[in-house]
């Protein structure tokens, strides 16, 4: 009787959702027919054409035979899908914040942060590839290289990280090429919360809000002070207050995220030169140093 009692539990654990088809859980017969799933999708918009996965997963063309290539394809592709999530966000919490819809944008550089999270994770399994493995594709890589990812250095350039060489990579691809060159341009998200700033009468110097914005962002004592005096005063600045912890919270994982991919590339290749001719984990070191909102950092200090 326990036995029975047991399977019976499981079956009701098991059933899954409406979605999953044949036979749900253990020594329970329900079907998904039997549930009213729509089973027959003849004329009808499906699960994979909605998601374009004839496309999504045909997308996928080793140029080695070696068992690993696919995992270190698809670890890439999946990364670009979320970066390409990742830019959807920014530039939505950038035009929040010069709206003054704080609570929206905050909603969105919050996802973006569990995105990072979800890509620090996927760092653990490119790192079950071996040297030896890796060394084994990598001639077929050429000259590509990660740091060419036209999205991660769009997601560099609306976080105020710019450097107009590292247009050069995609002069061949004109489109691309005149997006990058936009959001150099273009204000950051962190240029938005410092306009925020002024508009709350908490005025950084007016020479650094009108710098040009082609330039990484540098900090500056003014912008500084402002954000002291809205950590000095919280119930008056709340608001500010949650914009600013929201910007550390995206921070620190997006730090978090070059840790971890400093970490898996020095585990895989050691500090051999980068496929792209970067110094490789040297390059990547460097950039751990690369602080995207200063002055929210350095007030922690004088709190």
């Amino acid at each position: 009787m326990a036995r029975a009692k047991v399977q019976r539990q499981e079956g009701r654990d098991m059933s899954g959702d409406a979605g999953t088809a044949g036979t749900l859980g253990f020594g329970h017969q329900r079907t998904a027919e039997a549930d009213g799933a729509h089973l027959s999708m003849a004329g009808e918009m499906s699960y994979g054409d909605y998601l374009a996965l004839d496309q999504v997963l045909s997308a996928q063309h080793p140029l080695s035979d070696h068992h690993d290539e696919p995992l270190f394809i698809i670890q890439h592709q999946t990364s670009e899908l979320w970066m390409k999530l990742i830019l959807h966000e920014l530039r939505g919490a950038r035009a929040a914040i010069a709206r003054d819809e704080l609570g929206r944008a905050e909603k969105m550089m919050a996802r973006v942060a569990r995105i990072f999270v979800q890509l620090i994770q996927a760092w653990d399994v490119l790192a079950t590839l071996t040297p030896a493995e890796y060394m084994e594709f990598r001639d077929v890589l050429g000259k590509s290289s990660g740091f060419q990812s036209h999205q991660y250095r769009a997601v560099e350039f609306i976080l105020g990280n710019k450097n107009a060489a590292m247009l050069r990579p995609h002069e061949h691809r004109p489109a691309i090429h005149a997006d990058l060159q936009t959001l150099l341009k273009e204000p950051s998200l962190y240029d938005a919360a410092l306009e925020l700033l002024k508009r709350r009468g908490l005025a950084p110097d007016e020479a650094h809000l009108t710098r040009d914005l082609t330039q990484p962002y540098r900090q500056h004592a003014s912008v500084e002070e402002a954000w002291l005096a809205v950590y000095r005063d919280v119930g008056t600045y709340w608001d500010l207050y949650q914009l600013a912890e929201k910007l550390v919270d995206f921070e620190d994982a997006f730090r978090k995220w070059r840790f971890a991919h400093v970490t898996t590339v020095a585990r895989i290749i050691g500090y051999r030169r980068g496929t792209g001719g970067t110094s490789g984990v040297s390059y990547l070191e460097a950039m751990l140093k690369v602080r995207l909102f200063p002055e929210l950092w350095d007030i922690r200090t004088r709190i």
